[in-house]
C-alpha cells in the first residue's frame, strides 16, 4: 500500500521521475499550498521497490509492503 500525505507534498515529482511502473500521476486539484500533489493512481503496478519513500524530500510517501 503506497500512502501519500497530501499536506506534505509539494509537487516536485521526483517520485513520478524515479518510478519506472508509472504509479503516479499528478493531480488535477491544487493542495491547500497551492500545488498540483501527486496521486497514486495504479497502486497494484506498486512493486515495493521504497525507490519514491527513499527519494521523497518531503518524508511524504510511505509504502507498505504486502498490503
Amino acid at each position: 500500500m503506497i500512502r501519500i500525505n497530501q499536506s506534505w507534498c509539494k509537487g516536485c515529482y521526483i517520485c513520478l521521475e524515479t518510478c519506472s511502473k508509472k504509479v503516479f500521476e499528478k493531480s488535477a486539484e491544487v493542495s491547500e499550498k497551492g500545488f498540483f500533489p501527486v496521486i497514486v493512481a495504479r497502486p497494484e503496478d506498486c512493486t515495493s521497490c521504497l525507490q519514491c519513500e527513499m527519494l521523497c524530500p518531503d518524508l511524504a510517501i510511505n509504502v507498505k509492503k504486502g498490503e
